[in-house]
């Protein structure tokens, strides 16, 4: 626990030693303080580990239930953990009267959690009859505030998009995976040859389906029916739960590339009227959470090495489809531990905590 601010809400961060977890305890000491007392905690094998947040050095505690002890109404938990930790101890602290944010996929579904991006519909955060709020996947979390702002002003009839993965989604593994893979591949002339790229990274290819260096992978998630993946059937239903278009028809494809640190999308948005590209970047360059980068003629459009590090989407190729006036076409990029996870979570923890300042 950091010193006693007792006025203030108090934060437990369940997952404060992983990936996301690392860079939300960064958050904090960077954002506005609205938080009173600040507890870390995590597995049984991080406990005892001391970790600094607002410039204080914190214990992180073993996840047990007596590392709730003291929380109540008014406080927030942040969970940054696989599903089936979420799922079995967010009760453990919604039975204590305090609201569990959580990231992980294992409340998204469901219709008595609602599942929230701030600037598209942050006012879904007072209603929670479970008290638990949920946060969308990195990949959606990365592109809806722009196709909000989009569908805000054009409303939106149809989507199809594609995802650019980073590595980082799959955790620390992932990214170990990736540069692990880079460094049996590099100054090297594989990538010529039928198959040589796979012998020279051999059978572990980590949290992927087939290497990643020098090449993309075209799958993310668990085989559904008809040839779909979890993760891309999760990223049409978010979607159509944050803009309340539960009937709108989406298609989604997740690729995974060979980019440690944010993701990007090619968004292909079909609305009820016709859209006008000078219109649309002034819709864009004024959303909130938004940047608008769009000057081809000078080489200036978003990539994930720059995005990497920041916090908004940062969107550019904004233009008007060739065959369909009523269709928007865009590139987003957004950094995925950050605006896809952390500082979602962030944002919805601090909607919940300005309830009770």
């Amino acid at each position: 626990m950091t010193g006693a601010r007792s006025s203030a809400p108090a934060l437990a961060v369940v997952g404060a030693t992983g990936a996301v977890g690392t860079v939300l305890l960064q958050m904090l000491s960077q954002r506005a303080d609205v938080w009173g007392d600040i507890r870390l905690i995590a597995s049984a094998r991080s406990a005892g580990r001391m970790l600094a947040v607002r410039a204080e050095e914190t214990e992180v505690l073993a996840l047990t239930e007596d590392a709730f002890d003291g929380l109540g109404p008014g406080d927030v938990a942040l969970f940054l953990t696989p599903a089936e930790v979420s799922a079995r101890w967010a009760p453990v602290v919604t039975a204590r009267g305090a609201v569990v944010v959580d990231q992980s996929a294992a409340f998204r579904e469901d219709p008595e959690v609602p599942l929230v991006v701030p600037e598209v519909n942050g006012h879904a955060v007072r209603t929670r009859p479970r008290g638990i709020v949920a946060t969308p996947d990195c990949v959606t979390a990365g592109m809806i505030a722009a196709l909000g702002a989009l569908h805000a002003e054009y409303s939106l009839s149809e989507l199809a998009l594609s995802s650019y993965q980073a590595a980082s989604a799959a955790g620390r593994a992932g990214s170990e995976a990736l540069r692990r893979q880079l460094s049996l591949v590099a100054g090297t002339s594989l990538g010529e040859q039928p198959g040589d790229v796979r012998r020279a990274v051999g059978e572990d290819t980590g949290p992927f389906a087939a290497p990643l260096a020098l090449n993309v992978v075209p799958w993310s998630g668990e085989l559904r029916e008809d040839g779909w993946s979890s993760h891309e059937l999760a990223v049409r239903q978010e979607t159509r739960r944050i803009l309340e278009l539960p009937e709108l028809p989406i298609a989604v494809t997740c690729v995974q590339v060979p980019v440690v640190t944010g993701h990007s999308l090619t968004v292909r948005a079909r609305f009820a009227n016709e859209v006008d590209a000078p219109h649309a970047r002034q819709v864009l360059d004024a959303a909130p959470g938004v940047v608008l980068v769009d000057e081809p003629a000078a080489g200036e459009f978003p990539t994930p090495a720059d995005a990497a590090g920041t916090d908004p989407a940062w969107v550019g190729r904004v233009r008007v489809s060739l065959d369909d006036r009523q269709a928007l076409e865009f590139f987003v990029c957004a950094d995925n531990l950050r605006k896809g996870a952390a500082l979602n979570a962030t944002q919805v923890a601090e909607l919940i905590a300005g309830e009770f300042a």
